[in-house]
């Protein structure tokens, strides 16, 4: 038994890691159960890749098929050619993705339109817009695989809907839970916690990326302005993703109130996560681990796919509405915010849950053939 792990963005290694240690575990006991870790390059910072392997303790990938870069279409395209190849030298019986990146839709239609199974972790999830690049890979990503790993009841009606079969979805839980529950003992205090005296719920986190909220200097000046007053009452953390500091430089924007840094690897930046009074931010991940931290949090989007954040969670929807931005903000500085409830499943044992069904699929019915 072969499955290929696919994985290209650094959200994808968060999600990964658990369910490659829990094939460890079963390799103890079924020995033909083996696996290649593909990383597609998606994300292509060398030393936040490193670090991400490193520090989750990851194996090196068998293969890197070192598609970076590009547009949405040119990146794609690169990684489907290149993992045609992979899957031409290497055939396993079924091809593993995660998440809802390029790397995610290319990686499933190359499997299968070789014939291949393919099994989407983090399925069903669904957001509503369109004119989400990440929306487009999860709808065709789910519509023509084979087993589907859901972090919600909600994600499971979703496929239901799609007219995908009952017996094809496992409602298993949150492997990027997993991850945060394995390594929240290992955090890394930043440096710039320590050079800029920070404490615990005593400084505001933010993070900021879509095309929708970065892209438009106009957008993301007014943006940084309204946020960036808060930074007169705490301080405002501000790691910096490379596509925002971009347009921060092209167009000469502001940041007077915010501490910026540099990407932070994945131990340093959840100590800031666990630590921070709120987290205002556009990230979908973010949300989930806010929530199993009791952490308050604002989504500058007007849509998730993670409902279940805002049901159960931390978390609530603001867009770019600075009378909801303000509203909200009183609340968390007055301490009247909502307590999390964590979500069923997201109980750090996704990755268990999801191997289980892997052996009994594949592994433990192709070893009983064998013999």
């Amino acid at each position: 038994m072969l499955i290929t792990i696919v994985a290209g963005a650094r959200p994808n290694f968060m999600k990964i890691a658990p369910i490659i240690n829990a094939m460890r575990l079963h390799q103890q006991n079924i020995p033909s159960l083996q696996y290649r870790l593909i990383h597609t390059g998606q994300h292509y910072d060398q030393k936040m890749s490193q670090e991400i392997f490193e520090q989750l303790h990851i194996p090196q990938p068998d293969r890197n098929l070192n598609c970076g870069g590009g547009t949405q279409t040119t990146q794609t395209a690169s990684i489907m050619i290149a993992f045609e190849e992979e899957l031409l030298e290497y055939r396993p019986d079924a091809v593993l993705v995660v998440g809802d990146v390029n790397s995610t839709m290319a990686c499933t239609i190359v499997a299968k339109k070789s014939g291949i199974d393919v099994i989407h972790v983090e399925a069903g999830i669904r957001s509503g817009d369109m004119s989400m690049p990440e929306e487009i890979n999860r709808i065709v990503t789910d519509s023509i695989c084979d087993l589907y790993f859901t972090t919600s009841e909600t994600a499971g009606a979703h496929l239901v809907h799609s007219n995908i079969a009952p017996e094809k979805i496992h409602f298993v839980g949150n492997t990027m839970i997993d991850t945060l529950n394995q390594h929240l003992h290992r955090l890394i205090v930043p440096a710039l916690y320590v050079d800029h005296q920070l404490r615990p719920q005593h400084y505001l986190l933010l993070t900021l990326h879509r095309p929708s909220n970065v892209d438009d200097p106009h957008t993301l000046k007014k943006m940084l302005h309204h946020i960036g007053e808060y930074g007169q009452q705490m301080p405002v953390v501000f790691p910096v993703h490379p596509r925002t500091a971009n347009i921060i430089q092209q167009n000469n924007l502001e940041t007077p109130n915010f501490i910026l840094s540099g990407p932070l690897s994945y131990l340093e930046f959840i100590y800031l996560v666990k630590n921070a009074k709120a987290i205002i931010t556009d990230s979908g991940g973010i949300t989930e681990e806010a929530t199993v931290l009791n952490v308050p949090c604002l989504t500058m989007r007007n849509s998730t796919e993670r409902p279940e954040t805002i049901e159960f969670g931390t978390n609530e929807l603001i867009g770019d509405d600075v009378h909801k931005l303000k509203s909200n903000m009183e609340k968390i500085m007055s301490n009247n915010w909502k307590s999390a409830v964590v979500p069923k499943f997201w109980d750090g044992h996704a990755a268990e849950r999801i191997v289980d069904v892997l052996v009994t699929r594949y592994g433990y019915v192709q070893a009983q053939f064998s013999a």
